[in-house]
């Protein structure tokens, strides 16, 4: 039997690897997709059972789109893409960046997009394929901070209804996937981590293993495709005016 295969963007590091890691060993055959890390990436393929890996500029759709392709002519059943690569840089709400949004939109929004459709135009796969673009909780929870990567995630949070009405065949499912704060990020000190991660409505910090996990759940694609899971600890539920980044920073120096 041929192992059902999954491709990570992002692969090689951060909640990536984590989910890369959970799929590994439930058994999976994973693709790591990564940009510059091909050191990480090349040890992680190392550490697991079945596992290659795939250098790819996602700045590119168009070389996106052929990776995608390749792999879909050589994998004999490719279940599942992930797309949780992604850029966080700043610009605010009052001064939106050109050059930081041009490369927000492509990488976080067009070549998701592009890959998704040609995935789901091409990959062969035993019982259905399953998209799933992680986006983030600020899609429910928005704020003025990182002004061109929200817009990016709004974006790509549009077209994931649009993409599940439009799925190849019955079996085929889109979903998305919103964390909250789960890693250090940005210039975010090990203090500042530590409050900005519990600033959620349970007060607890979420960790990349959920975020896994919840991929590995909507890959089995029980869910009504087009749904969104967000997995935040309540995050998204509240009503937050600045990036937790700078909440806590401003906690932290009140205090």
């Amino acid at each position: 039997m041929v192992k059902p295969a999954v491709l990570v963007t992002g692969g090689a590091t951060r909640i990536g690897a984590e989910i890369v890691r959970h799929f590994a060993a439930a058994g999976w055959h994973c693709v790591i997709h990564y940009f510059g890390s091909d050191d990480e990436a090349e040890a992680l393929a190392q550490s697991l059972p079945s596992a290659e890996t795939i250098q790819c500029d996602l700045n590119d759709g168009g070389k996106a789109k052929a990776m995608v392709e390749e792999l879909a002519s050589r994998l004999d059943n490719w279940r599942v893409l992930i797309n949780s690569a992604s850029v966080f840089s700043p610009d605010d709400v009052t001064a939106l960046d050109p050059a930081t949004n041009r490369q927000a939109m492509q990488v976080n929004a067009v070549t998701p997009t592009i890959m998704a459709q040609a995935f789901l135009a091409k990959a062969k796969a035993q019982g259905g394929r399953c998209v799933i673009q992680i986006t983030d909780q600020k899609i429910e929870n928005p704020n003025p901070d990182f002004f061109s990567y929200t817009m990016s995630k709004h974006a790509l949070a549009a077209t994931i209804p649009m993409l599940a009405m439009g799925a190849a065949g019955p079996e085929d499912r889109v979903y998305g996937l919103a964390p909250g704060a789960i890693l250090a990020s940005h210039d975010q000190s090990e203090e500042e981590t530590e409050i900005s991660h519990r600033l959620n409505l349970l007060g607890r910090k979420t960790g990349a293993e959920e975020v896994a996990q919840a991929a590995l759940f909507l890959a089995s694609g029980k869910l009504r495709s087009g749904e969104t899971l967000f997995i935040d600890s309540g995050q998204h539920l509240l009503d937050q005016d600045r990036d937790v980044i700078y909440l806590a920073r401003e906690m932290q120096d009140a205090s």
